[in-house]
């Protein structure tokens, strides 16, 4: 299949269907289409296996679109000394930079100081983290003074400034980047399916071989087989663990300790500028990071343990509060809660430590897992967006420890463009902090501009023809999936994203979207403004 930009890769519903229930035997059925999920079938897939993913939602409908949108090394990582995760982060930040050019690019961070020690100190630090990049490193760490600092860093507020240090990481767009791993890996012979549950585990003798499955759009139920199931869902996953248990008749312990990730999102106008803020210790020892993205400014996180597994968090009151009262403490003219266009919770999937059932969850490894049951079941959690790619090989190379996959195929990711990255050059990366518009289509551009409705802009840099291209290459089945995470209009500004849910809607059931539900979207976009109960 080709996805050149005047050939996009078709995503029609009826022939996926299709696809599925002809073949019905894979070499490997993978459960999420998070960032890890979709990074195992895209290794799998490129490796010529037989590759089948399900997600019973959308694509990053969970913590995959609700980052920080940095694709970073981990400098609080460093500061505990998890040496090793720094390094195999900053690695894995240069090849998403090399492999998705059009999702991801440099930024460039400024700490400020306010205390003569901070800036040796954290410079010290800076510089590490730099000899540790190597030649994957993205610009030197330097010194600025007062004045340096100001010019960065527009409103950050003076009294008691006294310089400051500039450092470089990533940033990149979450959501579209998981769409461009789906596309992939059908581009290299995947079926992958979003609206698709996984309702059960299928045993025999004791083990794992396949999947049944029920179309979540009109309830029909399809049984797959393979010869490797990975759990790759997230914050969930020990929900299919127990299934597989239950199974077998063995007791299975909790591996996640799921931890609550606020973000909200105010005007550019609270910082103009194309550098991002970092403070690395808040009052309560948290990073609060603001970072300029798609013409607005983000400003987080939080980092609070959560019991409770909703497909939609909502932040509590306090988290919001922290935010702004951090904000407060550093921007000369700070937001109030009613500045906030959107905000917006994501659920780190974080690995419990061996015999620890809790704790704080900001001391927890940010290093995935992966487990196999005594059944053949591979779940792997946690890690992080930077890390995708490096999982998802870990993964497969212990599938094929395990003797659960066929042959012994090398890996071809490391090098691997992603859909929409044909002949870019660094210099053709659009700015992420740009308000929304080409960037995350890269060479699909043309394709999008030459779709029916590419002069009618409904709103907010949303045309006709991007929400018809979502619907046609890019999976999208409801005014949601295009508001959401196809543009990126809902974790920008709520209200804006409501006021296109009837147009958008209109188009979704031209192209034979059966329910986009433009009711249900103008519902979850109130849930996203302030004041909504947690």
């Amino acid at each position: 299949m080709s996805t050149s930009p005047s050939s996009p890769l078709a995503t029609e519903r009826a022939a996926l269907l299709a696809a599925l229930a002809a073949v019905q035997d894979f070499d490997i059925a993978i459960v999420g289409g998070g960032a890890t999920g979709l990074g195992v079938a895209v290794d799998a897939a490129s490796r010529g296996l037989r590759t089948l993913l399900v997600e019973s939602h959308d694509f990053a409908k969970g913590t995959s679109s609700r980052a920080t949108k940095l694709v970073h090394g981990g400098v609080r990582y460093l500061a505990q000394g998890n040496v090793g995760l720094v390094r195999e982060a900053l690695h894995e930040r240069t090849t998403l930079l090399h492999n998705a050019p059009h999702l991801a690019q440099p930024l460039a961070f400024v700490m400020p100081c306010y205390a003569l020690w901070e800036g040796p100190f954290y410079g010290a630090g800076l510089k590490a983290y730099d000899l540790l990049a190597g030649d994957a490193g993205l610009g030197s760490t330097r010194f600025l003074s007062r004045a340096g600092v100001q010019s960065a860093l527009p409103n950050i507020r003076p009294q008691g400034l006294k310089g400051g240090v500039l450092y470089w990481d990533g940033q990149f767009d979450d959501a579209r980047l998981a769409l461009a791993l789906a596309r992939t890996a059908a581009k290299h012979g995947a079926l992958v399916l979003n609206y698709c549950a996984a309702t059960g585990l299928v045993h025999e003798g004791g083990k794992v071989v396949g999947l049944t499955l029920q179309d979540r759009e009109n309830g029909a139920v399809h049984t797959v087989r393979a010869g490797c199931v990975v759990n790759a869902t997230g914050v969930w996953v020990d929900q299919l663990r127990a299934q597989d248990a239950q199974a077998l008749a063995r007791p299975v312990s909790p591996i996640v300790a799921p931890s609550q990730g606020v973000h909200a999102v105010v005007d550019r106008s609270f910082m103009p500028t194309d550098h991002a803020l970092l403070v690395p210790k808040t009052a309560d020892g948290r990073v609060l990071f603001a970072v300029p993205w798609l013409g607005k400014l983000i400003l987080g996180t939080t980092d609070t343990p959560r019991q409770d597994l909703p497909y939609e968090p909502r932040p509590f009151a306090e988290e919001l509060d922290f935010i702004l009262r951090e904000s407060a403490r550093y921007l000369a003219r700070p937001p109030a809660r009613s500045d906030i266009l959107s905000c917006w919770v994501g659920l780190r999937p974080l690995v419990k430590p061996s015999g620890d059932e809790a704790g704080a969850t900001k001391k927890i490894s940010r290093e995935h897992t992966v487990q196999v049951s005594a059944s053949g079941l591979v779940t792997v959690t946690g890690g992080k967006w930077t890390t995708y790619r490096a999982m998802a090989e870990d993964v497969l190379q212990q599938c094929y420890g395990r003797q659960l996959l066929p042959g012994q195929a090398p890996c071809r990711t490391q090098r691997l463009r992603l859909v929409g990255a044909d002949d870019l050059l660094p210099r053709d990366r659009p700015a992420m902090s740009a308000p929304q518009g080409r960037q995350g289509y890269g060479s699909d551009w043309p394709a999008v501009a030459a779709t029916a409705g590419s002069e009618r802009v409904l709103g907010s840099g949303v045309s006709e023809a991007m929400v018809r291209f979502a619907a046609r290459h890019e999976y999208a089945r409801t005014v949601e999936d295009v508001l959401a995470r196809r543009v990126r209009l809902l974790f920008l500004d709520a209200r804006q994203a409501a006021a296109l849910a009837q147009p958008v809607a209109e188009i979704l059931r031209e192209e034979g979207c059966p329910a986009p539900d433009a009711e249900a979207f103008v519902a979850l976009a109130q849930s996203y403004l302030p004041g909504t109960p947690a």
